[in-house]
């Protein structure tokens, strides 16, 4: 099946790591179809867990700047599975991961008894791999986050001010001290 194609804005925001060229990334950008920015608004049938997870993603994608009107039936998708996952984990917490199934004969008089993993245990897997999969392609994962470059503030900067401050009170107190006597 190969990767899947990675937009020219997520590309520029991880870096030239290919080494296109950052004419070339800006072309392809020009080239892409551009979507209408902003958060796209939480459907009203979303509910509990859905809609907060709703919220907090398209909250995040406003702040990475890789919000867009038109991913929000992904999002939505997304926050669904979240929510079917977060489901399926409670039933598993509240059932275990092994339940008992009653073997019966043909008459329906129950003979033994067997363990069978619980169903609630794949219905959890299969909507987390939905949520990992939702996640990546918004760059919302781990992963593809790493990937991601933002600016950040030099974390230098706020000591070298605080050091310059202490001086200045340092000197000040200095001048002072010389000007009483």
């Amino acid at each position: 099946m190969g990767r899947l194609h990675k937009p020219a804005k997520l590309k520029m925001a991880e870096g030239d790591r290919a080494g296109d060229g950052v004419h070339k990334l800006d072309e392809k950008l020009a080239m892409e179809l551009k979507g209408e920015q902003g958060a796209p608004d939480c459907p009203e049938h979303l509910t509990g867990m859905a809609r907060i997870a709703y919220l907090t993603w398209a909250n995040d994608l406003v702040n990475m700047g890789l919000d867009c009107r038109q991913d929000g039936i992904m999002l939505e998708g997304a926050a669904q599975a979240y929510a079917k996952a977060v489901e399926a984990d409670k039933l598993v917490a509240k059932h275990g991961i092994l339940i008992i199934e009653k073997v019966k004969n043909k008459k329906g008089k129950i003979i033994s008894r067997t363990f069978k993993k619980n169903p609630a245990c794949t219905a959890s897997h299969e909507a987390w791999m939905r949520v990992k999969t939702f996640a990546s392609e918004f760059g919302l994962s781990p992963v593809s986050r790493t990937r991601l470059s933002t600016e950040k503030k030099d974390p230098v900067a706020p000591a070298v001010e605080a050091e310059f401050s202490k001086w200045q009170i340092a000197k000040e107190k200095k001048e002072e001290s010389v000007v009483t006597n």
